[in-house]
């Protein structure tokens, strides 16, 4: 009786299925209009948490830029001679479009939406081709555009050097993930090596693609073995010339770096790795707890193995990464991501010495590691999908907060910088960053405060004396204004600086003195404009119109773009029209 019972299952479950079989396949409803919805929502939600720092100013090393520099040449090829002609080119197509910062802050936005969607066709591939569910890459993606440790590199427009060489590496990294075959077509190689050569010329740190490249076929083509890289030969022989070729160049432009490379003032390579194993941590805790955000990190380094607990560090990194290679057939996903941010990681935080140790910018790529780790995990969490649903809203809403709140701070430079001035005190930049602003904006009593304050922290140089001087100048204390300057003098006799002193001097028309130290300006540097637009100016000031126009004139012939020389002249000429 069971046999004959199991056999008339059985039979009806046939029966059925191909009952089934024989109606007409219901049509599934399409679900584009979901993911239009949900994009809806996602570009809404980043352009609000980013809204604050859309209207900011240029700040920081935004002035030495073409964008902002007055009189740079308009022509494309003044922009992309340098060594990053990809990122030149995206802010020359911003200058022509409009000077003003917001349109440099929207196109920033957009790039970094181009990447959280990157991101969740990255997480998605890995999660693998049985999982159709969007939760965990749509988090993931999520996570990666309202984290607050981005702000750096989306509100800061000298940022997108970051942002951008980013896009290029992850589409190169997406191109390589969903190749239609295990081996590699050499359509998809030349796909990935155009994207990669767009990458290393926007930064040069991207550079570290093929290893990425090299351990995701070990870990996944077939899986922890060398036969998918045997496989994709057609790849790796082209790429590891680009890559020897890119290696070189960021070489050479380490070489004629002074704020990178091997001669980098006060690290040596192994001091710097020492540090660096201490930033590996405060790195992971900005990840999981983004508070105590800083512009300008005032970092210690660690001058050997003991110093500041480097040792421990050490230590702990190389346990976490054993047990990551021991656990890899276990967890390869926990363990391939946090190999991905480790790889990732090491171009700026390794070996080679970076006079800044510690900045949030570059977490941007090595991100999508931790984000991989976490997927991972929650991925072996069995959890009721609303839970979890609730459970993820509650963080994307606490990361969006605390990204408003920070880009509230990127509104407003002297905001930014008096933050960053509270965080680190005793950074001699940060103090001078900020006396410049706030005599930019006419505080100059303020700016004298925070000049004092920077040259206690750390002798003054040139540029700190001058600026100094300059709020002497402002407040009307032209003693000191002098004094200042002459001590700048001491330290670069520059045609400038004697300028300066000639500026103070005339405004108080000791013209005697204005036109000695100009007389020294000439002397150092005659091809300063500033002397003879200053000098027109006093010669205009005792009636002698035509020696003014002389002077003005040859102001605007050493700088055609001096229009307080060109205006003056047109004045002294007409000054001049009732003598001829």
């Amino acid at each position: 009786m069971p046999e004959q019972r199991a056999k008339s299952r059985k039979a009806s479950a046939k029966s059925q299925r191909l009952a089934r079989e024989k109606q007409p396949a219901r049509k599934t409803p399409s679900h584009r209009w979901i993911y239009v919805a949900a994009a809806a929502v996602v570009l809404y939600v980043v352009f609000q948490v980013y809204a604050p720092a859309l209207s900011g100013p240029f700040v920081f090393d935004d002035q030495y830029q073409p964008y902002h520099t007055p009189g740079f040449p308009s022509a494309l090829g003044a922009w992309v001679k340098g060594v990053r002609p990809l990122l030149m080119l995206s802010y020359w197509i911003n200058s022509q479009i409009a000077q003003t910062p917001a349109g440099f802050h929207i196109t920033n936005v957009f790039i970094h939406l181009l990447n959280g969607i990157l991101i969740f066709l990255l997480v998605r591939k890995f999660l693998g081709p049985e999982s159709n569910d969007w939760m965990l890459p749509g988090f993931a993606a999520a996570v990666f555009l309202l984290h607050p440790i981005q702000t750096e590199c989306v509100a800061y427009i000298a940022g997108r050097s970051e942002s951008l060489s980013v896009f290029f590496f992850l589409a190169a990294f997406a191109v390589f993930l969903y190749r239609p075959t295990p081996a590699i077509s050499w359509k998809t190689t030349i796909a990935v090596l155009a994207l990669f050569g767009a990458a290393v010329m926007t930064k040069e740190h991207t550079v570290v693609l093929p290893a990425l490249l090299l351990l995701t076929d070990y870990y996944w083509n077939p899986g922890f073995s060398l036969s998918g890289i045997r496989r994709n030969w057609r790849l790796y022989i082209p790429v590891a010339a680009l890559a020897a070729g890119g290696l070189i160049f960021v070489w050479k432009v380490l070489a004629s770096s002074v704020t990178a490379g091997f001669h980098t003032p006060g690290f040596t390579w192994y001091q710097y790795f020492f540090t660096e194993c201490r930033a590996f941590f405060v790195y992971l805790r900005l990840l999981v707890l983004p508070v105590g955000q800083d512009l300008d990190w005032d970092y210690a380094a660690s001058h050997n193995i003991l110093d500041h607990g480097a040792i421990f560090a050490l230590a702990a990194v190389l346990l976490l990464t054993g047990l990551a290679i021991y656990f890899r057939r276990r967890y390869p996903l926990i363990s391939y991501g946090f190999l991905v941010y480790l790889l990732l990681l090491a171009p700026t935080s390794s070996f080679v010495p970076i006079r800044d140790p510690l900045a949030e910018r570059r977490l941007y790529l090595p991100m999508i590691g931790i984000l991989l780790v976490v997927t991972g995990a929650l991925a072996r969490i069995h959890v009721d999908r609303r839970k979890l649903a609730a459970a993820f809203g509650v963080v994307l809403l606490v990361l969006s907060v605390a990204t408003y709140q920070r880009n509230e701070l990127w509104g407003s430079d002297i905001a930014l910088w008096e933050d960053t001035a509270l965080k680190s005190p005793h950074k001699q930049r940060v103090i001078f960053q900020l006396g410049r602003l706030y005599y930019d904006n006419g505080r100059c009593s303020d700016a004298l405060r925070e000049y004092a304050t920077a040259a206690q922290l750390q002798k003054p140089d040139y540029g700190l004396l001058v600026d100094w001087g300059l709020a002497y100048d402002c407040v009307d204390q032209p003693d000191e204004a002098i004094a200042k300057f002459r001590q700048a003098a001491a330290l670069e006799p520059k045609a400038h600086v004697y300028s300066q002193i000639a500026m103070v001097y005339a405004k108080h028309s000791e013209w005697p003195q204005a036109l000695q130290a100009l007389a020294q300006a000439e002397k150092i540097d005659p091809n300063y404009d500033m002397i003879y637009d200053t000098r027109g100016g006093i010669k205009a000031k005792n009636n002698d119109f035509a020696g003014a126009a002389a002077d003005y004139k040859r102001a605007v012939e050493l700088n055609p773009l001096n229009q307080h020389a060109q205006q003056m002249l047109n004045v002294v000429e007409q000054q001049l029209k009732p003598s001829q």
